[in-house]
């Protein structure tokens, strides 16, 4: 493991943790939950990279800044977020926001050159761990999504939504609710052929 610096006994604890905190979901809440209940008197300040630094670093978000930003500050566990927050924090950073902590998952985050950028914090007594949530990550919902494409595309299409809005072309579109209707029929035989059979224990 790592030391850990004794925390101040006169005042909250500055505690950090960063992220893109797209599509924010449970595993988020936790870490964060986490994070806040981790000294008795803690002051969780969350930072939250911009599109611009996220895109480039990790990929498209499907929330923008913006949002991403403003659910942080619905979380109950916030106390303070951190627009435009540096991909990889530096002293100059900790000192900037009176940083005690920095509180991350303990697996090696590799950028650039570093092999892992919270390195230096470990190394000053200032990283303690949180746990993921396994099974439950942006990555995880964006793959539900995608593995379950056209029955999102049919609800969607149900609802009013045009196949314009859903990036979806006029075929494709066809051919989902041409399966929706085959499916509907289907159920709808399936059902008479069950109220038909005779009830043999009356």
């Amino acid at each position: 493991g790592f030391r850990i610096n004794p925390p101040p006994t006169d005042r909250p604890v500055r505690l950090y943790c960063d992220g893109i905190w797209d599509l924010f979901h449970l595993g988020h809440a936790r870490a964060l939950e986490q994070a806040k209940k981790r000294f008795p008197n803690t002051h969780l300040i969350v930072g939250v990279c911009n599109d611009e630094l996220t895109h480039a670093m990790k990929g498209m978000t499907v929330m923008t800044h913006a949002e991403r930003a403003e659910s942080l500050r619905h979380c109950r566990w916030v106390d303070e977020v951190v627009e435009n927050a540096p991909w990889v924090v530096d002293r100059a950073f900790l000192d900037e926001h009176k940083i005690d902590y920095v509180a991350h998952d303990d697996l090696p985050y590799g950028s650039g050159d570093a092999e892992d950028i919270y390195q230096f914090v470990k190394d000053a007594g200032q990283f303690v761990t949180t746990r993921r949530t396994e099974g439950l990550s942006t990555s995880d919902l964006i793959t539900r999504i995608v593995r379950d494409y056209e029955s999102y595309i049919r609800r969607n299409l149900s609802r009013g939504i045009s196949r314009q809005d859903l990036n979806v072309s006029y075929i494709k579109a066809q051919e989902i609710q041409m399966k929706s209707k085959v499916q509907q029929l289907l159920q709808k035989v399936q059902s008479n052929v069950r109220n038909s059979v005779p009830n043999h224990d009356d």
